[in-house]
C-alpha cells in the first residue's frame, strides 16, 4: 500500500500552480502521479515531460522512494526569452512505501515522457489459505 503523510504537499502544488513556481532546487516543480494496484503489483506513473531519462534518479532509502528529475532550458544563453510558462529545474517527489511492499524488485521504465514504476506486493502480504485441523473434516478458510 502507497501511504502518503505529508499534509502539505497539495497545498504546496496549488500554491506552484497558482504563482507559476519554476521549480529550484528549493521549491520543486510539480509532478503529477498517478497510482494504482494491479494484481500482485502497484503500478505509479510520473509525468515528466521533456526530461532526459539520465537525469532521473530514483532511490529507496527504509520505506520511502525518492524521485528526482532536471529538465534544462533547450534554448542557449544569448537568446531573448519571451514567454516562459514550461516549469525548469529540479523536480523531486517522495513516496512513502508501506511494509507490505517488496522494494528490493522495483522496476522503472521511462517512455514518452513518462516515468512508471512497479512494486510488487511482498510475499508475507498476499492472502493466503490456512488449513485448521481438528477432530473433525479438514475445514479451509481464507485469511
Amino acid at each position: 500500500m502507497l501511504m502518503r503523510t505529508d499534509p502539505f504537499r497539495e497545498l504546496d502544488r496549488l500554491t506552484q500552480v497558482l504563482f507559476g513556481a519554476n521549480g529550484t532546487r528549493s521549491h520543486p516543480a510539480i509532478m503529477p502521479m498517478d497510482a494504482y494496484r494491479e494484481g500482485g503489483q502497484f503500478v505509479v506513473h510520473f509525468d515528466l515531460p521533456g526530461v532526459d531519462p539520465s537525469s532521473i534518479d530514483l532511490n529507496v532509502e527504509r520505506n520511502v522512494l525518492t524521485v528526482r528529475a532536471e529538465r534544462k532550458p533547450t534554448y542557449g544563453e544569448d537568446v531573448e526569452l519571451q514567454v516562459a510558462e514550461r516549469p525548469r529545474g529540479v523536480f523531486t517527489r517522495q513516496l512513502f512505501l508501506g511494509d507490505t511492499l517488496d522494494t528490493d524488485r522495483v522496476e522503472a521504465s521511462y517512455d514518452a515522457g513518462v516515468l512508471t514504476l512497479r512494486i510488487p506486493v511482498a510475499e508475507k502480504a498476499k492472502p493466503r489459505k490456512i488449513e485448521i485441523t481438528g477432530t473433525g473434516a479438514p475445514v479451509e478458510i481464507n485469511a
